[in-house]
């Protein structure tokens, strides 16, 4: 039987993987590629979501699914004999911010069953070895456990000073021979690395560009955030917890989540002193840390008498603003609210929406609608943020209108007429969706 720590879903071999590498933290394994099965190969295609992009050979996974048993088939036949080959990545450029895109590699299907496949076998052992700073891309840790330990490390006078990091172009920065160095602590299988260095070293195609870059792993791909994971587990997590925190003075508590992450301290120098080395360790592993987005600042619970409602700093992790606040009954507490970037982001998605979709019937755009409210409110849906997902909802409330008033010739229906059709077609209200109590958490 899996043990607590290990998913149902994972084939008996795997389990075994998974608590020998929990039992024996200095354990190698030698022998990890015949786990790599046709189950493995046909769970990484139950996996891929039914709209995932297409690659360069423009297959979908319904395609790929016409006689799926006898391409894993012959997938598994080409793995074994080692005549596999990764084909090109396709890259597409996502809308980030204002005037600026983020790279995204697309893997074509058959790829993205090998990648998963693959990161499936490496997970059960990383994930026994990743601390507890680390929360991006793992079983049963969300974002909002991440902003839970930094208000609960704030309340306690532990993130009195606050390092907010930001690293450039991480998964494009990542030193290849210094990643296999990592896996070889852990993973010296001789198969398995022939594996991944096929899903590394394979080109980019980005419009009628193609190149064949040496260093990093495309971001999107399946295997890319485990890959990261394990590059900052050993280049960050465990260098500040065996190496740094014995020499502080005070507490630190590293946040983690894959590429973000932020340092709180109890002491300023012990910050300072952090702050000094933080790029040069950072700079041994490829990374730069950006000048600009890389700070230290004062973070410390404002005193009880002081005027105004809120405290001095703030700062940003994870799409929310973090700061003090004072409640009605005056205590301080951590209060967050949606990333002003992020949530103007979201109000122009839903306005360009409405701009492009306008003459489909309202019954369709209701429905899209309300899965793009949602699906916001999903994420950003804790205690103390209501304002901010009042503001989004408002204004789509107001993009519908104007484009449904855009599409009529007499007139358009007003106001007062939007508001019966939003009886009819009602919009989610604001409301917390988010099982979470790091909002006013008290020690």
């Amino acid at each position: 039987m899996p043990s607590a720590s290990t998913p149902e879903h994972m084939s008996p071999g795997l389990v075994k993987v998974a608590e020998r590498a929990k039992a024996e933290p200095t354990a190698r394994f030698h022998s990890l590629a015949h786990l790599i099965d046709e189950g493995a190969l046909r769970r990484a295609y139950d996996r891929i979501r039914k709209d995932a992009a297409v690659g360069v050979d423009g297959i979908t996974k319904e395609d790929y699914g016409q006689d799926v048993e006898v391409k894993l088939h012959d997938l598994h036949q080409r793995l074994v004999t080692k005549r596999y080959r990764h084909q090109p990545i396709r890259r597409v450029h996502i809308p980030k911010g204002r005037d600026q895109t983020r790279p995204i590699g697309i893997s074509c299907v058959e790829d993205k069953i090998v990648q998963d496949a693959l990161r499936e076998v490496l997970d059960a052992v990383y994930e026994q070895d990743f601390l507890e700073c680390s929360y991006g891309f793992r079983r049963k840790r969300r974002a909002h456990d991440a902003l839970t330990v930094l208000d609960r490390a704030a309340i306690r006078g532990e993130a009195n000073w606050v390092i907010e990091a930001d690293i450039v172009s991480f998964f494009d920065s990542i030193d290849r021979a210094e990643l296999v160095k990592m896996l070889e602590l852990r993973v010296p299988d001789g198969s398995l690395h022939r594996l991944i260095g096929k899903c590394l070293h394979v080109g980019v195609l980005d419009g009628d560009s193609f190149t064949t870059p040496d260093v990093g792993t495309a971001q999107g791909s399946v295997l890319s955030p485990l890959l990261g994971n394990v590059y900052l587990h050993y280049a960050l997590d465990l260098w500040l917890e065996h190496e740094v925190k014995p020499r502080l003075r005070g507490k630190a508590t590293l946040v983690r989540y894959a590429d973000d992450f932020v340092i709180g301290f109890q002491l300023r120098d012990d910050a300072e002193r952090v702050m000094m080395v933080l790029p040069k360790r950072m700079q041994r592993f490829g990374l730069t840390l950006h000048p600009d987005k890389t700070r230290i600042f004062d973070f410390r619970r404002p005193p009880r008498g002081q005027d105004g409602g809120k405290g001095p700093s703030t700062f940003d992790f994870l799409g929310f603003t973090l700061f003090w606040r004072r409640s009605r009954n005056g205590v301080w507490s951590v209060g967050c609210k949606t990333r002003r970037a992020r949530l103007a982001r979201a109000i122009m998605a839903a306005y360009d929406w409405c701009r492009s979709h306008r003459h489909e019937p309202i019954k369709e755009q209701h429905v899209a609608l309300k899965r793009r409210i949602q699906g916001h409110m999903n994420y950003f849906g804790i205690r103390g943020n209501m304002r901010s997902l009042d503001r989004l909802v408002y204004h789509v409330k107001r993009a519908w209108l104007k484009w449904l008033n855009r599409r009529s010739q007499h007139g358009g229906m007003g106001w007062d007429r939007f508001q019966d059709l939003l009886l009819d077609y009602p919009l989610p209200r604001p409301r917390v969706m988010v099982a979470s109590n790091w909002v006013a958490w008290s020690p």
